[in-house]
């Protein structure tokens, strides 16, 4: 487990430029240990020391902001690192997901390849201004009625609760919102594909009998496991079991069909005129490359990382870019 100490070291040094986290991580650690012995040398037991040096310290965002000499004054030094994440929050899931809704709605009802595009940028324009002002006018509206950070955490001051859990092998919000999207998003170009984009479909339209609703079904399954994943809290042979399957279940069919000149529509093909190339082969060896080379990596990866936790070896700490050792979980 990471003690409280590095908990909130690296709470201040995710919020300060990368080039000056080693200097502010030696100067605060240093910092810390020394106001710690100095209560320990004063009587007071080492746990208690520790909890009332970080709560004299105060809040680590503003912390943060002191060490990178940051003027956070767009909503005010008390509030801006609140209105921050919940911005980068917001503008990260809300946003993709209101976009592919709009994108839906315009193919179904029979929009041309450049009305979807218009959509896309003209919803990303007015959605996201809209996210930007409404977030920025509620917390000015907060501040300005006199309503304290500690009142919307519904006490007076900052606690070392509200410290983030850093713990190896676990996925961050962010990283969950990142890992659910990215099926969300190939199943949306799945689907458009069929009826976009160009006038005759990129693939192969025979394979909506089965082989389409099947890697939908598959990249379902994927959203799923990342959710598991998250909530499980650590690496493990289960996972990398687990992975591995979902991993030959999506790129082995690909493979076949790409092999087998069954993916691409033939219809498509012939619209390419690529002089000498044969577009048919460069586009099926394409799709081959990626899909194994990006299974291989992916099974890779979580087998490295459940083996390092099985051996207590150093694991990265998401959201850090801090190495920890702790034991499989």
């Amino acid at each position: 487990m990471t003690s409280i100490i590095d908990r909130y070291v690296w709470t201040v040094l995710r919020r300060v430029p990368e080039q000056q986290r080693t200097d502010i991580e030696r100067e605060l650690r240093a910092s810390i240990e020394d106001a710690v012995d100095a209560r320990v040398d004063g009587g007071e037991d080492r746990e208690p020391a520790v909890e009332r040096t970080l709560l004299e310290l105060g809040d680590p965002d503003r912390l943060a902001d002191g060490y990178a000499e940051r003027r956070s004054y767009l909503i005010g030094p008390e509030f801006y690192p609140v209105w921050r994440r919940l911005l980068i929050t917001l503008v990260a899931t809300v946003l993709p997901i209101v976009v592919i809704v709009a994108v839906v709605l315009r193919v179904l009802g029979g929009a041309t390849f450049g009305e979807v595009v218009g959509t896309v940028f003209g919803t990303l324009f007015t959605v996201g201004a809209h996210l930007v002002f409404w977030v920025t006018l509620t917390f000015a509206i907060i501040e300005r009625a006199g309503v304290g950070r500690g009142e919307l955490r519904g006490r007076r001051a900052w606690g070392l609760e509200d410290l983030p859990r850093y713990e190896p092998g676990v996925m961050t919000p962010g990283q969950l919102a990142a890992a659910a999207l990215w099926p969300v998003l190939l199943i949306a170009a799945l689907v458009l594909q069929q009826f976009t984009f160009t006038e005759v479909p990129v693939l192969n339209p025979g394979n909506w009998t089965f082989w389409w609703p099947y890697l939908i079904v598959v990249l379902v399954l994927e959203v799923g496991y990342a959710a598991w994943l998250f909530r499980r809290g650590g690496w493990g042979h289960t996972v990398t079991i687990v992975n591995a399957v979902l991993a030959v279940l999506f790129s082995g069919p690909v493979v076949w069909l790409a092999a087998s000149g069954g993916f691409f529509n033939p219809e498509f093909v012939a619209t390419l005129d690529w002089g000498t190339v044969d577009p048919a082969r460069w586009l099926g060896n394409s799709v081959m490359i990626f899909a194994v080379v990006g299974a291989v990596w992916d099974i890779a990866d979580v087998a490295v990382r459940t083996e390092r936790a099985r051996r207590g070896l150093p694991t990265m700490v998401p959201g850090t870019g801090r190495e920890f050792t702790s034991p499989l979980s």
